[in-house]
C-alpha cells in the first residue's frame, strides 16, 4: 500500500501505537495517534512520541473532519478487532491492520513468529539467542515488549526476526506470512476477549494462514488443538513431543531430546540431542518450550552444535518461574507471567519442594479446577488475593484445600506467604490471573514481588 501523504489513524497510545507512528511517519505518511483515555496527559504522550514527522495526536473524542480522510487504521493489541467503532472504517473499506501486519509490510529478512497460550516468550527469547549466535542481523519483537515496528525498516535481506505473537496481535493479520511459524500449546484464555473457545482456537491457528509447503510450522504433539490442526496446516509440519517417539521430528524419552528425520533416500535418522538436566530451565514447559525452539531454529538452517550450546547458557526469562532469593531457608519463584490457569499450572510442577502458593488478580472469565488439581499435595497453603480471591477460595475448598488465606492488598498477601512458609518450604507467586486492576502488568507485578522479597531480613 502507497502511503506517502496518506492519514493513517493509529488507535492506542502504547508502545504498539508510537513504534507504528514513528515508522508511518518514517515512510511519509501522516500518522493520526488517537487514544480514547481522555485522562491522558496529552503534553506528556508527546514526549514520549518525540519528534514524528507529519503526526497529530487526539485524546478523548475523534472529531469527524478527521475520520473522513483515513485511508488506513493501525489498532494496537489492546483494543479488539470487532470494536464497534470500527465498523464504520469497514464500511467505508478502509483497511484496518494491527501493528504487526503494518511492520510485516515492510520487514525483510526472514521471520520465525512464536504463538501458543503459554511459553512464547521463553521460546521466543531462547529462539532469538540461539539466532544470535550464528546469524549476525537479529531482531527479536513483538508480544516481548519490542515493537516490530520500531525495527522493521532496519531489517534487511539477510535478518532474522524472531516474533512473539499473541491472539490479540493475530486478529487484525492480513497478509503475514512468517518462513517459520510455531503454535506452542492452546488451552482456555481470554475468553472474555474472544469469547469462544473455537474462536480462540482459530485466531491462534491463523498464525500459518497465509503460509505455503516452502515454508514450516511447529506444532506440539501433545496438545490436541495443535495435533488436529497439524492435519489442515498448508505449511510443513514438525512437531515436538514430550510424551511419545515421533517418527519424525524433536521428541523426549526419559530425561534425553532426540531429534528423528529422513535422508532424501527415506531413511529414518534419529539423534541423541541433550539432557534436560543440561540446561538452566526447569520444569517440563520448558523443556517443550526447549523443544520448540530447536526445531524452529533447525527449520531455519543454525547448526545443531550451536543451538544446543546457547540452550546449555540460556538463563530463564523474568518473571517465569524465575528464582529470586532464599531467605530464612526458604526459596521465593516470581512466576508473575503465569497469567492463567495452564501456565500457573507449569508453574506449580516445578516446585520441588512443600509450596506456599500466592495467586488471584483480574477475572478474565477462566475456570480454576485444573489449576487446583495439579497442586497434588505440593501446596500447603493458598494466599489469594485480588478480584477473583473469592471464585478460586471457592473452587479450592470444593477440591479440598482447606489452609487458604485471603487478604485485601498484594503486600498483605506476601506477608502472609512468608509468615506460612518455614525452613525447607518455597513460596512461588504464580497468579493463574491478569494483573489488571492491582498493577499496570505482570512485569510490575513481578518487580513487586522481587522488591518485597529483597527487603527481608
Amino acid at each position: 500500500m502507497e502511503l506517502q501523504d496518506k492519514k493513517v489513524l493509529v488507535v492506542g497510545s502504547g508502545k504498539s501505537g508510537i513504534g507504528a507512528s514513528r515508522l508511518l511517519g518514517k515512510k511519509g505518511a501522516l500518522p493520526v495517534l488517537f487514544d480514547s483515555n481522555e485522562k491522558l496527559d496529552k503534553k506528556e504522550l508527546m514526549g514520549k512520541t518525540g519528534d514524528i514527522p507529519g503526526l497529530t495526536l487526539w485524546v478523548g473524542t475523534l472529531p469527524e473532519e478527521v475520520k473522513s480522510d483515513i485511508s488506513l487504521v493501525v489498532i494496537s493489541p489492546g483494543v479488539p478487532a470487532d470494536a464497534p467503532f470500527l465498523d464504520e472504517y469497514r464500511d467505508r473499506n478502509i483497511p484496518v491492520w494491527g501493528e504487526i501486519e503494518l511492520a510485516y509490510a515492510f520487514a525483510k529478512g526472514k521471520i520465525a513468529a512464536i504463538t501458543g497460550t503459554n511459553g512464547k516468550t521463553t521460546t521466543t527469547a531462547l529462539t532469538g539467542q540461539i539466532l544470535s549466535a550464528y546469524y549476525s542481523s537479529v531482531y527479536v519483537v513483538g508480544n516481548i515488549g519490542n515493537p516490530y515496528t520500531d525495527i522493521a525498516l532496519d531489517t534487511g535481506k539477510e535478518s532474522m526476526t524472531a516474533a512473539e505473537i499473541s491472539s490479540f496481535q493475530l486478529e487484525t493479520i492480513h497478509s503475514f506470512r512468517p518462513d517459520v511459524s510455531a503454535v506452542l500449546n492452546i488451552t482456555p484464555d481470554h475468553l472474555n476477549r474472544h469469547h469462544t473457545m473455537e474462536c480462540y482456537v482459530k485466531t491462534k491457528e491463523r498464525i500459518a494462514e497465509n503460509q505455503t509447503g516452502e515454508d514450516v510450522c511447529v506444532l506440539n504433539y501433545e496438545d490436541p488443538y495443535t495435533r488436529d490442526f497439524g492435519k489442515r496446516c498448508p505449511a510443513k509440519v514438525l512437531y515436538f513431543s514430550s510424551g511419545r517417539e515421533l517418527k519424525e521430528g524433536i521428541y523426549l524419552s526419559g530425561e534425553e531430546i532426540y531429534l528423528a528425520e529422513y535422508s532424501p533416500g527415506d531413511e529414518r535418522n534419529v539423534r541423541r540431542l541433550m539432557n534436560i538436566h543440561d540446561m538452566r530451565l526447569v520444569g517440563m514447559c520448558n523443556v517443550e518450550n526447549v523443544m520448540a525452539a530447536i526445531a524452529i531454529c533447525h527449520a531455519l538452517k543454525v547448526p545443531m552444535d550451536i543451538i544446543l550450546e546457547t540452550i546449555r547458557i540460556f538463563a530463564p526469562v523474568e518473571h517465569r518461574i524465575e528464582f529470586v532469593d532464599t531467605k530464612g531457608g526458604v526459596d521465593y519463584y516470581n512466576d508473575s507471567k503465569g497469567t492463567n490457569p495452564d501456565a500457573a499450572i507449569q508453574g506449580i510442577r516445578a516446585m520441588t519442594k512443600p509450596t506456599v502458593l500466592l495467586g488471584g488478580g483480574y477475572d478474565k472469565g477462566s475456570r480454576y479446577d485444573e489449576w487446583i488439581e495439579a497442586f497434588e499435595g505440593k501446596v500447603k497453603a493458598l494466599v489469594l488475593t485480588g478480584q477473583t480471591r473469592e471464585a478460586i477460595a471457592k473452587c479450592a475448598r470444593a477440591h479440598g484445600i482447606s489452609n487458604i488465606i485471603l487478604e485485601d492488598t498484594f503486600e498483605e498477601a506476601f506477608q502472609a506467604c512468608v509468615e506460612q512458609a518455614k525452613e525447607g518450604d518455597a513460596v512461588l507467586l504464580s497468579p493463574a490471573c491478569a494483573s489488571w486492576g492491582m498493577f499496570p502488568n505482570y512485569e510490575v507485578r513481578g518487580k513487586v514481588f522481587k522488591e518485597l522479597v529483597r527487603k527481608m531480613s
